[in-house]
């Protein structure tokens, strides 16, 4: 049974499923304002390798990420730059996504946006305040935190510490500094939605709420993202579902920070590498590999030196599958001690770097019996190796680029060209011909990659 470290309860605890066979997951995903750097691409990959595992071991995963469509940032940008917050929505949605399919991080079940739930979440907003759970300022409505009993849950931290805590103007009109904006009342040329309240848009911890009820339903079985967003981001959301008397999450999963020099990488600190940057310089590959090394509750440093160590741990299981091609086929059935291993190792919150171990280890098991001559022994510990990696979403690259055919390399260089001139719709086509010929396209440092499946 899987079991995974519960923030709520502060404790590894077995995930419970609603319902046998099937997995409702809500990640929190991008407020689309600027590039991914390496902290969302970290979040990413850890849910998609849970995501990934919980298919291998024969769940059902409906797995939803959002998309912030509606924020100041957005809006802070769009101002900036003369432009409008929509466009710059969709022009960083797009980056994200391109970042996304570069890292192999798979696509959602759904990804509702935010502007496409503001009338729902101006009901949510009213019926909290009928509840007397929400009351009005002069700049919009705000949720009362004292009206949740146990509110601070996720941050480990009772109310009184978090009051004491809090920092907050003296001329505050809040009736506490950990009370939060459901409504914001618009600014002038701001976008706005109509409300009883008057014109505005949600606050930022009032979408989740609504978007995770409405695809997913009440009591859903996991709610995950980065370790930043437990509190306060996650515990405003658990607190409007409580004091509107819906069940919520039942298991809350957060990944530790990406960190440079120790310090959390973040767009606010300025000390942030772009996901597209690094898949740029490395095999996007590598970053995986970086993350699945990592446990994925422990902090994570990236550098030149790891980014390269992992490229060359790649080349190494690249050339393992090439070898091992000819004693593995359809019929081979993998190992089973190996693949029970594997799934004990998961099993225990996720463990990833026990796995990788486990993969490096069965990598030279194999390459020592092949030496030997010993085809029959290597060929089901060979398998289960394969298959492991593909559990985790880490592909191998069994078949060199001397394979492709002419036409499809051609088709490679002229994407590469469209990319280079910033025609996504022409790569975007070029690509899917490349793909429907049967072939893997990836987009790697030197240019478009094609591979076998």
């Amino acid at each position: 049974m899987l079991r995974l470290f519960d923030t709520a309860s502060g404790e590894v605890r077995p995930l419970r499923q609603r319902r046998a066979g099937q997995v409702s997951m809500y990640v929190c995903g991008p407020t689309v304002y600027g590039p991914p750097h390496l902290g969302h691409g970290r979040f990413s990959l850890v849910f998609d390798v849970l995501r990934r595992y919980l298919v291998w071991c024969g769940n059902d995963v409906v797995y939803v990420s959002n998309i912030t469509d509606v924020d100041d940032k957005i809006i802070d940008r769009a101002a900036r730059e003369g432009s409008t917050p929509e466009a710059v929505a969709r022009h960083w949605e797009q980056v994200w996504w391109e970042a996304m399919d570069r890292i192999s991080v798979q696509r959602p079940t759904d990804d509702p946006h935010a502007t496409a739930y503001i009338d729902d979440m101006v009901r949510l907003v009213g019926d909290l305040i009928d509840r007397g759970a929400a009351y009005l300022l002069d700049d919009g409505v705000y949720f009362d935190t004292s009206s949740v009993g146990d509110y601070g849950l996720l941050a480990r931290q009772d109310l009184d510490s978090l009051r004491a805590g809090a920092r907050v103007d003296v001329d505050d009109a809040k009736r506490s500094p950990t009370d939060f904006a459901l409504w914001k009342f618009a600014k002038p040329g701001e976008p706005a939605w109509d409300s009883p309240w008057g014109p505005g848009r949600p606050g930022w911890h009032t979408e989740c709420v609504v978007m995770s009820l409405d695809l997913l339903g009440p009591g859903f079985d996991l709610h995950g993202g980065g370790q930043d967003l437990a509190f306060p981001h996650h515990e405003n959301e658990r607190a409007q579902a409580v004091a509107a008397e819906k069940a919520f999450a039942g298991h809350w999963m957060h990944n530790g920070f990406v960190e440079v020099a120790g310090e959390k990488m973040s767009k606010s600190l300025g000390n942030f590498t772009d996901l597209g940057d690094l898949c740029d310089r490395y095999d996007p590959r590598a970053y995986r590999l970086l993350v699945l090394r990592s446990h994925y509750r422990s902090p994570m440093e990236v550098s030149d030196t790891s980014a390269g160590d992992a490229s060359r741990a790649l080349e190494r299981l690249d050339a393992f599958a090439r070898r091992v091609a000819e004693v593995v086929d359809d019929a081979t059935v993998a190992d089973a001690p190996a693949l029970a291993a594997f799934r004990d190792l998961m099993d225990d919150d996720l463990d990833t770097p026990g796995v990788m171990d486990l993969v490096f280890t069965s990598v030279r098991q194999v390459n020592a019996l092949l030496d030997e001559g010993d085809r029959s022994a290597a060929g089901p510990l060979a398998a289960a190796v394969l298959e492991i990696c593909s559990a985790v979403g880490l592909e191998l690259h069994a078949v060199s680029d001397g394979d492709v055919p002419d036409e499809l390399v051609a088709l490679a260089r002229q994407r590469d060209e469209a990319r280079a001139a910033r025609d996504f719709a022409l790569a975007d086509a070029l690509r899917d011909q490349i793909q429907d010929a049967g072939w893997i396209v990836e987009d790697t440092p030197s240019g478009t990659g094609i591979r076998r499946p």
